[in-house]
């Protein structure tokens, strides 16, 4: 019996990011993982072999969707084989020795210091800084050391990179989770179980009138639900649209099977993305 290949994840960002942790939690706690300068890396690493599965984050409760890695999708065709999501919570890390009294610049994400913006309306002494990651603004307080600075991260990037945690949970909303995918090469999810499975798709429709729809139509027919349906610009024709769908059930299920049959006879274009079991 040949030896089951280690799994390596791919993922954005340095080690201790949220990505990270998602990787972890979708392929275990012990995953070996390579992070990667930018999504397009991670994509290529799937790709080139150096990654067996790539972790990628997809939708944020505030804010939306991350279109490049959607608009990757279309450009590598992997499929989506699982996903999780991550609760954001953003900590103010320093080095040791460091205290909230003498910080005056803190380094995170734009996103991740936008998400945090009363502490910072309570504390105008303290600048927010951009960086390029959360866990990447921790590890350059590792090596750089700069005077008075903290940075916004998650408590793994805490104790990856030697640091303490000066205020835990800084985040404005704590219901602030974001949605990861599991990509890899070969579809390996099994064929519909008892546990409910959702499928991820994309297509384009004529741009007439009712072209949307007659697209709709196919699963509201047969009682499909839509979980998600959102419109992204599509390259080369402007004011044309893809639609990406995420809908309940396997795509080798009858209902669903026969509604992307009836799908494609209608549309311009359709892509599955993938069947994968949906976050707990």
């Amino acid at each position: 019996m040949p030896r089951k290949k280690t799994p390596i994840a791919a993922f954005q960002g340095e080690l201790g990011a949220f990505s990270h942790a998602a990787a972890r939690k979708l392929l275990g706690p012990d995953v070996t993982v390579q992070p990667c300068g930018s999504f397009k890396e991670v994509f290529e690493s799937l790709k080139d072999g150096r990654a067996t599965h790539a972790v990628l984050p997809m939708e944020n409760t505030l804010h939306g969707s991350v279109h490049e890695n959607y608009d990757h999708l279309l450009d590598y065709d992997f499929p989506i084989i699982g996903e999780t999501s991550i609760r954001i919570e953003h900590h103010l890390i320093a080095m040791p020795g460091t205290t909230l009294r003498n910080v005056r610049r803190v380094f995170s994400h734009p996103v991740a210091l936008n998400q945090c913006r009363i502490f910072f309306a309570k504390h105008p002494r303290i600048t927010p800084e951009s960086f390029y990651d959360t866990a990447g603004s921790v590890k350059m307080l590792q090596e750089k050391r700069p005077e008075h600075a903290a940075a916004l991260a998650s408590e793994g990037a805490a104790e990856i990179y030697g640091g303490i945690i000066l205020r835990r949970n800084l985040e404005d909303d704590r219901k602030n989770f974001t949605r990861f995918f599991l990509l890899s090469k070969q579809d390996t999810t099994a064929p519909p179980a008892d546990r409910g499975w959702k499928t991820s798709l994309v297509f384009s429709t004529a741009n007439t009138p009712g072209a949307l729809f007659r697209a709709m139509a196919c699963f509201a027919l047969r009682d499909l639900n839509l979980t998600k349906i959102e419109s992204r610009p599509l390259r080369g024709k402007p004011w044309e649209y893809l639609f990406y769908v995420d809908l309940t059930g396997h795509q080798q299920e009858k209902a669903v099977h026969n509604a992307l049959t009836n799908l494609g006879e209608i549309t311009l274009f359709i892509k599955v993305l993938g069947s994968y079991q949906p976050a707990p």
